[in-house]
């Protein structure tokens, strides 16, 4: 008879590695961008994670304002290397211009999006890497910037790419959309139950002849549309973050990202990803137990399997009390880690 899942959960854990921790004097935990404030969140877990060697190459997908990159390269040898993604153009000039620029040799930006990881890192002339670190989301200064249009908090222009310069803002979407496709946005991509009364109201408002385009606009629009409100959360709260989501395509570009990374790791090097809300994790959970499981033919039980284990999951981690208490936006954050297996480790 199998052991209860507890038991085999407290197993495993106690058969996992250790992972290392940062000394304290290496540990920044915030940045600044004219004002507005970031706090990195599981900044210590994720670099204790994702690190394996000094003298290795790593990617941060998610530069944001650096707190992982920094992190990383306080941690590097003079042989490491990192490449930081980001598509967001003030991160990029956060990352090269002004005081907070980061001068080190051993780091270098790249202005795209982490989906790229395959082909921009080929340009680098970089065929493996040893560790990837994704965070998830938006950063605070972008939360912070009404101009940007993430947040409900302040009034702005609903924009909310995370590139302004590519692509379709959320007001143009909800200009062009029907009725029927902005119910399935926001129920599916912000798990919404209130997602057609929603979408009734923005189409409504659209036909009057003054469509969404405010932030507040739409804030107060899913506020006379919702029945019953979650205690502790705005109701537009999942509204927000569905139009998020498809105008920066972050699950098509998670799952991609996901692909290359794995593909680009070198034996024993990590995958560490921090979520911060269930869609994001759930494609993460499932990619990693997906690649750590073989795939056996049944009709031919004891040919070699069709598919081989390439990962081995090391850790799920959350936030403790003090960071939360310190920075409530952590409090969804999610870090899961896993391991790349040799070819050798892999078929054993």
């Amino acid at each position: 008879m199998s052991a209860p899942k507890s038991t085999k959960a407290r197993a495993e854990r106690r058969a996992a590695p250790k992972l290392a921790r940062i000394p304290s004097g290496d540990r920044p935990t915030s940045s600044s961008d004219e004002g507005l404030q970031h706090t990195t969140v599981l900044l210590h877990e994720a670099i204790d994670g994702v690190f394996t060697r000094p003298d290795g190459t790593y990617v941060d997908g998610t530069f944001g304002r650096g707190g992982h990159s920094r992190a990383l390269l306080a941690r590097l040898g003079p042989g490491g290397r990192l490449v930081a993604f980001d598509k967001d153009p003030e991160a990029v000039a956060a990352a090269t211009t002004g005081d907070a620029a980061i001068t080190d040799p051993r780091f270098q930006i790249v202005h795209e999006s982490f989906a790229t990881l395959r082909e921009s890192l080929a340009a680098c002339g970089i065929a493996a890497v040893d560790g990837v670190l994704l965070d998830l989301g938006v950063s605070s200064p972008q939360i912070d910037d009404p101009a940007r249009g993430f947040s409900f908090r302040f009034d702005g222009p609903l924009d909310m790419r995370m590139d302004p310069t590519r692509g379709e803002s959320a007001a143009d979407f909800l200009e062009r959309a029907d009725e029927r496709l902005i119910t399935q946005v926001v129920r599916d991509y912000g798990e919404e139950r209130f997602a057609a009364s929603i979408a009734k109201a923005i189409v409504a408002r659209r036909d009057s002849g003054a469509p969404v385009r405010s932030t507040a606009e739409l804030a107060q629009l899913v506020a006379r549309s919702v029945k019953s409100r979650e205690p502790g959360q705005d109701p537009a709260t999942r509204t927000f973050q569905a139009l998020r989501i498809l105008v920066n395509a972050e699950l098509e570009e998670l799952e991609q990202g996901l692909s290359a990374a794995i593909d680009l790791l070198a034996p024993g090097g990590r995958l560490a990803v921090i979520s911060f809300h269930s869609l994001e994790d759930r494609i993460v959970k499932t990619r990693i137990a997906h690649e750590s499981r073989e795939e056996i033919d049944r009709r031919a039980p004891f040919a070699p399997p069709r598919r081989t284990l390439r990962l081995k999951p090391l850790a799920r981690i959350k936030p403790g009390a003090a960071e939360i208490a310190a920075n409530p936006r952590a409090r969804s954050a999610v870090l899961r880690v896993a391991e790349r297996l040799s070819a050798k480790g892999a078929a054993a």
